[in-house]
């Protein structure tokens, strides 16, 4: 019997590389849900089971009926305010009882100098945390926002999935997702333009999003289309447990995992990036 040899975390070379090109600001940070729900904001399941009651099902019940993107789908055909249903997520995901200034993976977010971060969270989190530190940033959210753009280096934070301030940008059910997943809206333009010559560093998403593993693939192909012939920069995204199946499959599409030994998650993720950035 062959023994399981469990993978490295957070190789030295690897942060040092990664460390160098945040220096040279050369990395792209992508944020997802785990960054916003270590400020204890509410999950899927918890949208869902307030869908359910909307619609008059029990909540265990509705979530047997299919994925959370269909759900969230028929939800969109069958209760028709979907208005509403965004403005019960603004108001449950900005609890006056959230503190932003007391995070520090935010904290080290606002000081790690990225240029560009894009982020699948609807929330307004980082953009609050940037105030906090007293950094300047700019929010991008459709095209009329490019105009926006600064030449210096401000940050440009990019609500690839939408922003609660602008209820039609928001992709949350099967529909919105399927476009999204099409990448030929002005945003998934400038995401081409943006990762050419860049490393990606993804935090807070899970391995089992199809998703993010349909982005990491097209990633790949854009840099081959664009760029053939040459080294694709190696981009990376931090896991809190090492997993070699999952590393080798993310591989092959220039993904390198990285990972830490700590507590729980959200510390496991702060202890990350005090390597990377502190």
């Amino acid at each position: 019997m062959r023994t399981r040899q469990r993978p490295p975390t957070a190789p030295a070379a690897s942060l040092d590389d990664l460390r160098a090109d945040c220096r040279r600001g050369k990395v792209l940070l992508f944020v997802g849900a785990g960054v916003s729900l270590s400020l204890g904001l509410p999950d899927w399941s918890e949208l869902i089971d307030h869908m359910a009651q909307e619609l008059g099902f029990e909540p265990d019940e509705f979530r047997g009926y299919g994925s959370y993107l269909a759900l969230a789908e028929y939800f969109r055909l069958h209760h028709g305010d979907v208005a509403q249903l965004h403005r019960w997520m603004d108001r449950r995901w900005h609890d006056a009882g959230i503190r932003v200034q007391d995070s520090r993976v935010h904290e080290l977010i606002v000081r790690g100098g990225f240029r560009l971060i894009y982020t699948t969270n609807y929330d307004r989190w980082l953009e609050r945390a940037f105030e906090h530190h007293g950094r300047p940033y700019v929010k991008i959210v459709d095209v009329g926002d490019l105009a926006h753009i600064r030449p210096d280096a401000t940050t440009q934070i990019v609500k690839f999935h939408g922003d609660f301030e602008r209820e039609d940008s928001i992709v949350l059910d099967e529909t919105s997702y399927f476009r999204r997943l099409e990448f030929e809206s002005p945003l998934d333009i400038k995401l081409r333009a943006d990762v050419l010559g860049r490393s990606v560093l993804f935090i807070g998403y899970s391995l089992s999003d199809v998703n993010l593993r349909y982005l990491f693939f097209r990633l790949a192909c854009l840099w081959k289309q664009a760029m053939p012939g040459t080294p694709q920069p190696r981009s990376y995204i931090f896991t809190p447990e090492p997993n070699p199946v999952q590393q080798a499959v993310l591989g092959q599409w220039g993904i390198e995992m990285l990972s830490v030994d700590a507590g729980n998650p959200g510390q496991a993720l702060a202890a990350f990036l005090e390597q990377v950035v502190g």
